[in-house]
């Protein structure tokens, strides 16, 4: 089973930046592509996470639309490894956030990635 593990969260002020990882325990890229949800605070559990970033198997990235020009996702598929560089950030940023497959592989069966625990992203005026 692919499992993931998320870092790199933290505490900032509005304006500052962080840079997530999300270290893949397969190399899942080629066939899978990857992406970065957040659970607001105060949702429940048993909510799947919201879309924030994805990026395809052939490299292609999407945003929302919240934060487009701010954040960057990128992998290196040498490493496993998926990241978030989020820049300028906002009070509304603030979420835990996770990676797992794109919305587009999530069900399918080459791509089953366990959720991971997350990465605590805290944003304040």
């Amino acid at each position: 089973q692919v499992r993931v593990r998320e870092s790199g969260g933290g505490s900032v002020q509005v304006g500052g930046s962080l840079k997530l990882t999300c270290e893949v325990s397969q190399n899942v890229f080629s066939r899978c592509g990857m992406a970065w949800y957040r659970r607001n605070p105060g949702e429940e559990r048993t909510l799947l996470p919201h879309l924030v970033s994805s990026i395809s198997t052939d490299g292609v990235a999407t945003y929302i639309d919240s934060v487009k020009g701010r954040f960057v996702i990128s992998q290196d598929n040498a490493e496993s490894t998926l990241y978030l560089q989020m820049n300028s950030l906002k009070v509304e940023d603030t979420a835990l956030y996770f990676c797992a497959a794109a919305p587009a592989d999530y069900t399918s069966p080459r791509c089953t990635i366990s959720w991971g625990q997350g990465t605590q992203v805290t944003v304040s005026s």
